[in-house]
């Protein structure tokens, strides 16, 4: 999985311009948040906010920083997942929690060796189970619990496919 592949499937999940009242990341477009778009430099209207601007957004803030490009593609497209709909920092704690290291929200030769040791299926099993655990504790589940559901059922369903 590259990043080019895992942003298609991603961007499935994301949509367009969304601006919902119980949302706490507030505006969005293409999944972007309007905080993380001033961050990357954009100054322009979230509903102007173009397709490729996204993307390049996509690729430094999630895909590099998650380090993304050090896991099996089919582990690398859920922690990119999770990076963008939890956070970096959560993403990578959930994953060290699947592989069972201290989750200190930060890749390093500990958590590489501990993913790099256990079998996809185990880690995308475990990932995904963090990630619906976490889910149920928000206090929006009640307005958002649906979709996310449905969102971890898909990434499941492209676990099996790509492990």
């Amino acid at each position: 999985m590259n990043f080019e592949t895992a942003f298609e499937r991603l961007i499935g999940h994301e949509g367009g311009y969304v601006n919902h009242p119980n949302d706490p990341g507030g505006e969005t477009n293409w999944g972007i948040t309007l905080r993380t778009a001033r961050a990357a430099g954009y100054s322009g209207n979230m509903r102007d906010l173009e397709r490729s601007v996204a993307k390049a957004i996509y690729r430094t803030e999630y895909w590099g920083r998650a380090k993304a490009e050090q896991y099996d593609g089919a582990i690398a497209f859920q922690v990119f997942d999770a990076a963008v709909n939890h956070g970096v920092g959560q993403a990578i704690r959930f994953l060290q929690r699947a592989v069972a290291v201290a989750d200190d929200g930060a890749v390093g030769p500990v958590t590489l060796a501990a993913v790099r040791a256990a079998t996809v299926t185990d880690v995308l099993s475990r990932f995904n189970a963090e990630r619906l655990e976490f889910y149920t504790k928000l206090s929006t589940w009640p307005s958002f619990g649906r979709g996310w559901a449905r969102r971890v059922a898909g990434n499941l369903k492209h676990a099996a496919e790509d492990s």
